[in-house]
């Protein structure tokens, strides 16, 4: 198993995440006086780092006119939400509980976007009477239904064009969105065809294209093939006298991880602006992880140490339940650990596991973190993305909680649900006896 070194802090985080007397902080706080009120493990969260992420897209992006929806989907807290749209951002949605979560939230419905392949009526119905501003469509058949269902409403519904332009984005297979045989998109052969039979229907409102690659995409190429391709199908659009007035481009911008520098932001821009700047379109990027990424720890306590095969194995109070990524996605997040490591000579190597009674319950193995103890706290790094949205309660564990440190001061922003509350949802009647009485059908 290879060996991870600890994480550098890098420079830009240093105002979030940093040592003070050989102490981890998070922006003003040490992280044991959170420990003492927030049992772990738990998710902690700096709104200084998702305020500093915001800005530095948005100073790349705003002179080039791109506006920026966060994906719902990498970190759906209604607190994270909330400070994000207080900060101009928009939304951009995969499910009707996510739509709810963003009005919540107190975003404006008309900086709301619909994406996702599998859209119910009952979805689509309820994104039209809120008026969002466009539902990006993926399929041919999902443009019938948004139509049926627009006319039913009396609604006109503002829509966009999902290309999949077979492009791959050199990340994982697992978070890679948009070659020929993913499940996302329209081929892009097929879009002038429906492009314009979808804008001669009376019940829509076609806006335009949109484009999405990948996620925790490094290399910046392949968003530059996408998005001259996507220049390419807006002048074919246009030269068949179809109006093509927005474009989103899509997230997947990744992040600095590990060694990974992470892509150059203003490199990124320049691609934009390079390949569809000068086509007049209103345009739109939807990131998820670069804003939420790094802002975010998950904070786990080391429960035993045993000898392993080589060195230690340590076993933490947090799980694949509470981090899927490394199990899903062959994840290896870097650790800071509580105390920092004094650098000695022969550090032990330790292989940290998780409590599930699953084999991919497995972190990593780490070298570099110190002497470590039962007790001790360990934080994984880059987990504010993609973590605590995808937690569950595998195992009948409780549902993690989510902390906000802004300052010097945290809050409980999602309380940890235990296992009464979960059985709450479940009948506990005793099915031995026969089945409980059918509810009589209304009406």
């Amino acid at each position: 198993m290879a060996m991870t070194t600890p994480r550098k802090i890098q420079p830009d985080q240093q105002a979030w995440f940093h040592y003070r007397a050989g102490e981890l902080h998070v922006e003003g706080l040490c992280l044991t006086d959170i420990a003492r009120e927030v049992p772990t493990p738990f998710y902690c969260y700096s709104a200084e780092a998702m305020r500093w992420a915001y800005s530095v897209l948005s100073d790349a992006l705003s002179p080039i006119g791109v506006s920026i929806c966060f994906a719902v989907k990498a970190n759906s807290n209604i607190a994270v939400l909330r400070l994000l749209s207080e900060l101009g951002c928009g939304m951009d949605i995969v499910s009707g509980g996510e739509l709810e979560r963003a009005l919540a939230a107190g975003a404006p419905s008309s900086r709301i976007i619909f994406s996702g392949v599998g859209k119910t009526r009952a979805e689509i119905a309820h994104a039209l009477e809120t008026g969002i501003h466009q539902i990006n469509v993926e399929s041919a058949a999902e443009i019938e239904v948004i139509a049926e269902v627009a006319r039913s409403l009396g609604r006109r519904a503002t829509i966009a064009l999902r290309v999949n332009p077979d492009v791959d984005a050199k990340t994982h297979a697992k978070i890679t969105t948009a070659t020929k045989d993913s499940k996302f998109g329209i081929a892009i052969d097929d879009i002038p065809e429906l492009y314009a039979k979808a804008a001669a229907r009376p019940e829509l409102d076609v806006q335009g294209l949109a484009v999405h690659i990948g996620s925790q995409v490094q290399d910046l190429s392949p968003f530059r093939r996408a998005f001259a391709s996507m220049a390419g199908m807006v002048t074919a659009l246009r030269a068949k006298g179809l109006e093509v007035p927005r474009l989103d481009l899509g997230g997947g911008i990744g992040i600095a991880f590990g060694d990974n520098p992470g892509p150059d932001i203003a490199e990124y821009a320049s691609i934009v602006a390079e390949t569809v700047g000068d086509l007049g379109c209103q345009l739109t990027v939807e990131p998820g992880r670069w804003l939420v990424g790094r802002a975010g720890l998950l904070v786990t306590e080391l429960l035993y140490l045993k000898d392993g095969q080589d060195g230690y194995v340590a076993i933490v109070d947090a799980g694949m339940n509470d981090l899927m990524r490394p199990a899903l996605y062959d994840a290896k997040h870097p650790v800071l650990p509580f105390h920092q490591a004094k650098g000695a000579a022969v550090s032990p190597r330790y292989r940290i596991v998780g409590p599930i009674c699953e084999s991919s319950d497995d972190f990593g193995a780490y070298e570099g973190l110190g002497e470590l103890n039962a007790g001790d706290l360990l934080t994984f790094d880059c987990a504010g993305a993609y973590g605590a949205s995808m937690a569950s309660t595998y195992n009948s564990r409780d549902l993690v909680a989510e902390v906000l440190v802004d300052g010097d001061h945290f809050r409980t922003i999602r309380r940890r649900q235990n296992i009464r509350e979960v059985l709450e949802l479940e009948d506990t009647g005793n099915w031995q006896n026969g089945p409980a009485p059918a509810k009589k059908a209304a009406g």
